[in-house]
């Protein structure tokens, strides 16, 4: 993993230096002795790679100097100068030259590139640890997701389920209201109907003889059954007599229901007919 930074930088080193050693040696040589070109050319070079060597050696030993790297850029852009200046004063090829001046800047670039990688670096046990904290992370998302989605499905599907149950109870409450409606309408006419009328008087006459009461719909509720009291018959006078009576013992008048109830409990007996036929006089 070191070298994938360091070759890089390596290289383009090597490249810069040769570059800037016979950009020196060429474009110098023809204005002074070629030794003294070259002399030149190998001080920038040099003082380059010696600021570089100390930085590095600084670095490995995990400390930094500013006044080094600082000395180490300025080498580099004096490189870099002498190269812009060939290429602007070259009688030819001056675009062919600036295309390869920056290569000295590049070259310190990489190693700083280089130099972030090793103070960022982690041993293996370290990546290790870190790729199995991830796969864990990944997991526990993971599985939470499936829990999330299996819930929503459960969620889901209860909810279809109780919503169909409503809709069938309230369909069979539907068509049992209906049902209901119809039979109460046709009990309805029933009473109201004059032959029915006078076919059901007849039917309770032969029961209660003296009697013709009117025909009622029956109570639509739960009603508890009483359990008959032995004791004297009322006559219709008597009876009339206590169902005003109790009708009346309270303001407003007690209903049907009330009345017999208290009738009733009081321990006085008479068929729900009688009764009924009293409470309609004196009403």
């Amino acid at each position: 993993m070191k070298a994938k930074t360091a070759l890089p930088a390596v290289a383009m080193t090597a490249v810069s230096m040769v570059l800037t050693l016979a950009v020196v040696v060429m474009w110098l040589g023809a204005a002074m002795p070629w030794p003294v070109a070259l002399v030149v050319g190998l001080g920038i070079d040099g003082g380059w790679l010696a600021t570089l060597a100390y930085e590095r050696r600084l670095a490995a030993q995990g400390d930094h100097s500013n006044t080094v790297t600082g000395v180490g850029w300025g080498f580099g852009l004096i490189a870099t100068s002498v190269l812009v200046a060939h290429a602007l004063t070259a009688d030819g090829h001056a675009a062919a030259w600036l295309a390869v001046a920056w290569l000295p800047v590049a070259a310190k670039a990489l190693w700083l590139v280089h130099g972030l990688w090793e103070r960022t670096a982690l041993t293996p046990t370290a990546l290790d640890a870190i790729r199995g904290i991830q796969q864990e992370a990944r997991d526990e998302a993971a599985v939470a997701r499936a829990r999330l989605r299996a819930e929503a499905a459960t969620e889901e599907t209860r909810l279809t389920a109780v919503t169909g149950a409503g809709a069938r109870v309230a369909r069979v409450q539907a068509e049992t209201a209906k049902t209901l409606a119809q039979a109460w309408s046709t009990l309805e006419r029933a009473r109201t109907g004059e032959e029915t009328g006078r076919a059901l008087t007849s039917v309770t006459g032969r029961v209660t003889p003296g009697v013709t009461p009117r025909w009622e719909l029956p109570v639509w509720g739960p009603l508890e059954p009483v359990p008959a009291l032995e004791g004297p018959a009322l006559s219709d006078a008597e009876l009339d007599a206590l169902v005003d009576e109790i009708r009346t013992s309270r303001t407003p008048p007690l209903s049907y229901r009330e009345m017999a109830a208290r009738f009733r409990a009081a321990g006085h007996s008479a068929s729900e007919v009688r009764l009924r036929a009293a409470w309609k006089r004196v009403a």
